[in-house]
C-alpha cells in the first residue's frame, strides 16, 4: 500500500524519470517519488539493479518501470524516452542523477578517463534534459533536477574530471533555467556533501573515518541518500514553482566550516569535537 503522507507535494499521478536509479541516491529518490504517488521511470546501465528497485516499488503498489539506459549514448537516451512516453506518457519531472568517478590527478589523468566522466556527468545530463524536457516545454510546465556535488564548488583533488564535470552541471543547470524558464520548465541543482552510499560504504569500515567526516560538518553527521531525496522531491514538485536556477547545498553545513578548519588557539573547536565525538561513540559501542 502506498504511503501518501507526502500528498502536500502534489506529485501524485505525475510521470517522473530518475537516472542512476539502481542504487544509492537515485534509488532513494525513486522510492520517495513512488511514495508520493508519482509514476516512476528508473533509468540505469545496471539493468539487474534497476529492475530490482523497480520491482520493489511495484510490490508496494507503485507504477514503476525499469529502463536500461546508457545516458552517454544519444541513441540509448532517445530509446528510453520513447519507452517512457509509450508506457507512462509525457514526462513531468526529470531527476538527472547518474554519475561516474574515475580517480586520477590532473597531471596524469588519461584522456579516456577524462572523457568517460564528462560523457556521463555532463553530456549525459544534457542528452536526458533535451529528450525528456521536450514534452514539458510543449506543455508549458515541468521540472528538471540536476544532482551535482559539493565538489562542483570546491575542487576534489585526485578525482580526475569529477569536479570539473560537476561544476559544468551547475552552470548548465542555470542555463537551462534561463533558456527554458519562459517555456514553463524549471531547472535546479543539488550539491550533495558527504553521503553514505553503497559505493562509499567500505570507507566507513575504517576506524574513526566516520567521526572525522562528521566533525567537518555543522550537523556533525554523515548524510544519507534520503537527505538528498527529500530535497529532490521538493524541487521536482509544483510546491517549488518559483524556485528556478537555484543551487542547493545539501551537505550538513560542511561548506560553511572553512573558518572552523583554520587553527585559532582558544577558538577552534573542530579537532576537539572530533575527538569528543569519537570518544562518545566508543563509549556507546
Amino acid at each position: 500500500m502506498l504511503d501518501f503522507t507526502h500528498h502536500w507535494l502534489r506529485l501524485a499521478g505525475r510521470n517522473c524519470v530518475v537516472t542512476g536509479a539502481a542504487s544509492g541516491i537515485g534509488a532513494a529518490i525513486a522510492h520517495g517519488l513512488a511514495q508520493a504517488g508519482a509514476r516512476v521511470a528508473l533509468l540505469d546501465r545496471d539493468a539487474a539493479g534497476c529492475e530490482k528497485v523497480s520491482a520493489a516499488l511495484r510490490a508496494q503498489g507503485a507504477q514503476a518501470i525499469a529502463v536500461t539506459c546508457d545516458i552517454a549514448s544519444e541513441a540509448s537516451v532517445a530509446a528510453a524516452a520513447r519507452r517512457v512516453q509509450a508506457e507512462l506518457g509525457d514526462c513531468h519531472a526529470l531527476i538527472n542523477n547518474a554519475g561516474l568517478l574515475r580517480p586520477g590527478s590532473l597531471a596524469d589523468v588519461s584522456l579516456d578517463d577524462w572523457n568517460a566522466v564528462l560523457s556521463i556527468n555532463l553530456t549525459g545530463y544534457l542528452l536526458c534534459a533535451q529528450a525528456f524536457s521536450a514534452p514539458m516545454r510543449q506543455a508549458g510546465a515541468g521540472s528538471i533536477v540536476n544532482v551535482a556535488s559539493i565538489s562542483a564548488l570546491f575542487p576534489q583533488t585526485g578525482s580526475g574530471a569529477y569536479s570539473a564535470s560537476k561544476a559544468g552541471v551547475l552552470l548548465m543547470s542555470r542555463q537551462m533555467a534561463v533558456e527554458w524558464g519562459p517555456q514553463g520548465v524549471r531547472s535546479n541543482a543539488i550539491c550533495p556533501g558527504m553521503i553514505r552510499t553503497a559505493l562509499s560504504a567500505r570507507f566507513y569500515e575504517e576506524p574513526g573515518f566516520e567521526q572525522k567526516r562528521a566533525a567537518v560538518t555543522a550537523s556533525r553527521r554523515v548524510g544519507e541518500p534520503q537527505d538528498i531525496a527529500d530535497v529532490a522531491l521538493f524541487l521536482a514538485s509544483p510546491r517549488s514553482a518559483y524556485v528556478n536556477g537555484a543551487e542547493i547545498a545539501v551537505d550538513g553545513g560542511m561548506s560553511s566550516m572553512l573558518m572552523d578548519m583554520v587553527p585559532r588557539p582558544g577558538f577552534n573547536q573542530t579537532a576537539q569535537t572530533a575527538q569528543t565525538f569519537q570518544t562518545a561513540q566508543a563509549a556507546r559501542a
